[in-house]
């Protein structure tokens, strides 16, 4: 008979494991209706439609955000949360000036947008 506490320790490795494999917030549990919103106020002035007033070539296009986010391949909302966060060159950081959840909701509109292709 196994051990109790081996199992339990197994069972609570394996969850812990695919936890970290998973986003902290899923895409379908963003608000994309708010995302759009704080895009508007707080991204569109450089962004409007998807495109970079300042870098023509960086748009929000799924081919430029995975020529210039590292990891969007294998996690784009992580990639786009990331460069919200940190920000980037001319890109300021949205740290501490965006709640965590704004971020997400924020980094599921653009994928969203990225996804069907931004209408300019």
């Amino acid at each position: 008979m196994p051990n109790p506490a081996s199992a339990l320790a197994l069972v609570l490795s394996l969850c812990l494991t695919l936890g970290a494999a998973l986003p902290a917030r899923a895409m379908t549990d963003a608000d994309l209706s708010h995302g759009a919103q704080l895009f508007s106020s707080n991204c569109a002035a450089c962004h409007m439609g998807g495109g970079n007033v300042i870098r023509a070539t960086r748009t929000l296009s799924q081919a430029d955000l995975q020529a210039y986010l590292d990891s969007y391949s294998q996690h784009p909302i992580e990639a786009i949360e990331h460069q919200i966060e940190n920000g980037k060159n001319a890109m300021p950081s949205y740290e501490g000036k965006l709640s965590l959840t704004e971020i997400d909701d924020v980094a599921a509109f653009v994928e969203k947008q990225a996804e069907k292709g931004w209408s300019r």
